[in-house]
């Protein structure tokens, strides 16, 4: 089965890079969170607020532009709601910490993540990474394409908020045990931690015979059309193929240029400094200034 889907992808994509073809794919993104924060009891009406004033943060919408080589991965712009409470400005600040304009070059290996990180851009070049795939012997339908199923395990990145948690300390340790196996370090109750791994199951289809997916995902026989990473599940929801009009797939050019670590420590750094100054404020208030 695997040899025919190779075989098949191996055919079509020949067939669609002689057309010059390109499509444009829209992802629905979705990521769940624990609203009981670190075990304090929230009523009914707060948590419903919390969760309205992240919603636009935790629900995105994004469009992938691929073609046989090169893909653009942009989130859409929204309008704040009225009522939002300040969502713009959140949106804001954690899009820094997330990529908003991803571009891949399937042969070179390499990926351009623009981004503006505190009123500074920079653009991120590095290597794609590269998941080592499993196929399962799973189908399953999304919209009318047959999709395939494949798991991976994932590095993940220090700066991804969307894996971070509240520690559940020692205690808990062995009654967790898989979950927290993989935690990079120990920590007590409470505290802010992140998996050192996670598992990826995505779903793809030959019947778009691109080695393209959303974001930092690829390397399938086929366009990915999902993604469960963590509490993070990204759907493909609408595809257009071959429209009359085509857009030049351009990397990114604006900002400072830096590897991912060296982003990742610049953040870091970032975030030292702002935990000072918020430290340094509670203590003044403290003393009555």
């Amino acid at each position: 089965m695997k040899t025919i889907l190779v075989l098949l992808f191996a055919i079509f994509s020949t067939i669609l890079y002689a057309q010059e073809f390109q499509g444009k794919a829209y992802y629905f993104s979705k990521t769940g969170v624990d609203m009981n924060f670190g075990g304090r009891q929230l009523s009914p009406e707060m948590k419903k607020q919390i969760a309205e004033r992240m919603k636009s943060m935790l629900e995105k919408t994004y469009v992938l532009t691929f073609n046989q080589s090169s893909s653009i991965y942009k989130e859409e712009e929204q309008l704040d709601t009225p009522g939002s409470g300040g969502g713009g400005r959140w949106r804001g600040m954690m899009s820094s910490f997330s990529s908003t304009n991803y571009f891949k070059e399937i042969k070179e290996g390499n990926y351009y993540d623009q981004r503006e990180f505190f009123g500074k851009n920079f653009l991120i070049k590095d290597s794609l990474p590269k998941l080592k795939w499993k196929m399962e012997n799973e189908t399953k339908k999304i919209g009318n394409y047959t999709c395939f199923k494949a798991t991976a395990m994932k590095k993940v990145d220090e700066l991804d908020w969307r894996n971070m948690r509240r520690g559940r300390g020692n205690r808990n340790r062995n009654q967790a045990g898989a979950e927290v196996k993989n935690d990079s370090v120990t920590k007590e109750k409470g505290e802010i931690e992140t998996p050192k791994e996670i598992e990826v199951v995505a779903w793809y289809s030959p019947e778009i015979p691109v080695s393209q997916g959303p974001g930092e995902y690829w390397g399938l026989p086929g366009l990915i059309l999902e993604v469960q990473s963590g509490r993070t599940t990204l759907l493909c929801n609408k595809i257009i193929m071959n429209s009359k009009e085509k857009e030049i797939l351009e990397k990114p050019s604006k900002g400072k240029q830096v590897s991912q670590q060296e982003f990742n420590n610049i953040a870091k750094q970032k975030m030292k400094e702002m935990r000072e100054q918020w430290s340094g404020r509670n203590r003044g208030g403290r003393r009555g200034f």
